[in-house]
């Protein structure tokens, strides 16, 4: 193939679901090389995991090697977040902290409310020691996490709770409908940038 790049995918540990198995459902950990790894919610009525399959090709397309990981309690919130209420249990299994261990930057997308997606992002950054991007639908910024005492490179919190770092936040990809190529753009330049700074 001229001007292409063949990149090997170890896919699915679980059956898809959906005519023709189109959407990967929980626990579904495609292996493609160590370079990054997109992290994914559960999928459900209100998690859908468009457009993490979207980012991934199109990572995978700027020669990134992106492995995938769709999260097997990735719906609602962890047990510490104040006023939660939501339904479902967030949480990353031993299993999950293991294959994002073997990554090195991992990428979050998470949803469009505020509380939801500071209070996962620390949940999962107190169990692996990695820079992190996190994409997200809700207008976040690093001030934001670090109030709750998340790593960030841009401000530190008071008091840090979390292994991880966060090094780069793309806020408006909203969940369940298709990334623009403007979104797709910067979410490329940001992960390339950060493969630069941290894994060289």
């Amino acid at each position: 193939m001229i001007g292409k790049n063949t990149h090997i995918v170890d896919c699915r540990e679980t059956r898809g679901i959906g005519e023709g198995g189109g959407i990967a459902q929980r626990g579904t950990y495609a292996q493609c090389g160590d370079e990054l790894l997109a992290v994914a919610m559960s999928p459900g009525r209100r998690h859908i995991t468009k457009p993490v399959c979207e980012i991934t090709f199109a990572l995978r397309e700027s020669n990134i090697q992106t492995s995938t990981l769709v999260l097997n309690a990735g719906s609602g919130v962890p047990k510490d977040t104040p006023s939660g209420g939501g339904q479902g249990l967030f949480g990353v299994t031993p299993k999950e902290i293991s294959q994002m261990g073997r990554h090195n930057i991992v990428l979050f997308h998470f949803g469009g409310v505020k509380n939801h997606i500071i209070y996962k992002a620390k949940h999962a950054l107190k169990h692996i020691n990695k820079p992190v991007i996190i994409i997200a639908q809700y207008p976040l910024d690093f001030e934001d996490f670090a109030k709750i005492g998340v790593n960030t490179v841009a401000v530190k919190p008071e008091k840090s709770e979390t292994q991880g770092t966060i090094v780069e936040l793309i806020t408006d990809v909203i969940r369940g409908e298709s990334c623009t190529q403007e979104k797709l753009d910067e979410i490329i330049n940001k992960v390339e940038t950060s493969i630069v700074k941290y894994t060289k």
